[in-house]
């Protein structure tokens, strides 16, 4: 029951991070239109954040990818496009930010940067799902770190 071909996995890994990220820019968008913090912090701040998290992001694309092709069954439940130890990462980053900010622990102008930055990075990864779907078998260049690897 829930079962896809092994090879849809990477659609459905790139489904789920580009609609995270999105998400997530969405909420770093709403925090940059209340206007807290100045331009130039906002730019530096999106983009360093972007920069920190991006190549963690590619790493695990990567790693995910060749997990996800290395099953030996053609159909797979539909929810192993990430291990235990991703869906418990993804919890506790997804709890961890909601408990702060319904806390009020973290400033107006912090969601803004680090959120825009960080959805950034997580769309991309899943357009890193998307391109190791459409390129199987051949190799892949990074266009920021420029690290080659197999699809």
């Amino acid at each position: 029951m829930f079962k896809v071909r092994a090879r849809y996995l990477l659609l459905i890994a790139a489904a789920v991070w580009i609609a995270a990220g999105l998400n997530i820019v969405r909420l770093g968008a709403l925090a940059c239109a209340e206007g807290t913090a100045p331009l130039i912090v906002l730019i530096l701040g999106i983009s360093a954040v972007f920069l920190v998290f991006h190549p963690m992001f590619s790493k695990l694309v990567g790693k995910h990818a060749d997990r996800i092709r290395g099953y030996g069954e053609d159909r797979m439940h539909v929810l192993r496009f990430f291990d235990v130890r991703g869906y418990v990462i993804m919890a506790i980053m997804m709890g961890g930010g909601i408990g702060l900010r319904a806390a009020g622990f973290v400033p107006g102008w912090f969601v803004a940067f680090f959120y825009t930055g960080l959805g950034a990075a997580l769309v991309l990864a899943g357009i890193g799902f998307l391109v190791h779907y459409a390129h199987r078998g051949g190799t892949i260049t990074c266009p920021v770190t420029k690290r080659t690897r197999l699809a």
